[in-house]
């Protein structure tokens, strides 16, 4: 059982880093994309700098649960280090269930959001399939679909930061415990 949930935690991080790392890439090729239309043909698209914007903040918000995850959030890494372990565990604990309940009011509020979103974003376009070939058509997407990331994200940072808290125990426990941050120094061997 342990296999498959460090498997699957494995792969979720994979899955979002990719996910990170195509976001960016689609936020620098819609960039150096309108830049061009914009400056070189004088004809921008219009859906150029709305792209980029949804790219960016969804890039963001993938990074926050890979940084949840990874423990590499901002934290009290400097109190961490001058701390016996014991007492280090339970500050970092701490800290971690914060941001457990922070994804929590994310996804909550998100939820909320979402389902009061009103409103079109005029620029989006779509093909469709008509008599044969493919054909442009106006697709009004709803605004809601670009704050969806707030819900999405919410659960992933709460399930990162249950998942540290739960390795975090049980690396304690086992005495192999080391704080946030600690993990690139030398002294990290004194507190295994």
């Amino acid at each position: 059982m342990i296999r498959i949930l460090v498997a699957t935690d494995l792969w979720i991080r994979k899955l979002l880093a990719g996910f990170c790392m195509l976001m960016l890439l689609l936020m620098v090729m819609f960039t150096v994309y309108t830049v061009i239309m914009r400056y070189v043909f004088e004809n921008p698209p219009v859906w150029g700098d709305l792209l980029t914007v949804l790219s960016n903040i969804w890039l963001v918000f993938f990074a926050l649960v890979i940084t949840v995850r990874e423990k590499e959030h901002i934290a009290l890494n400097l109190i961490y280090v001058h701390l016996p372990p014991s007492a280090g565990f339970v500050v970092q604990q701490l800290w971690t269930a914060i941001i457990f309940l922070l994804g929590i009011v994310i996804c909550v509020y998100g939820l909320e959001v979402v389902s009061k979103m009103g409103g079109m974003y005029w620029e989006m376009w779509h093909f469709t399939w008509e008599q044969g070939r493919l054909v442009f058509q106006p697709n009004y997407m709803p605004k809601k679909y670009a704050v969806m990331i707030l819900p999405i994200a919410g659960v992933l940072v709460s399930l990162a930061a249950l998942v540290a808290i739960i390795e975090d125990s049980v690396r304690f426990k086992q005495g192999t415990f080391i704080p946030a941050g600690e993990t690139d120094s030398p002294d990290a061997q004194d507190h295994q």
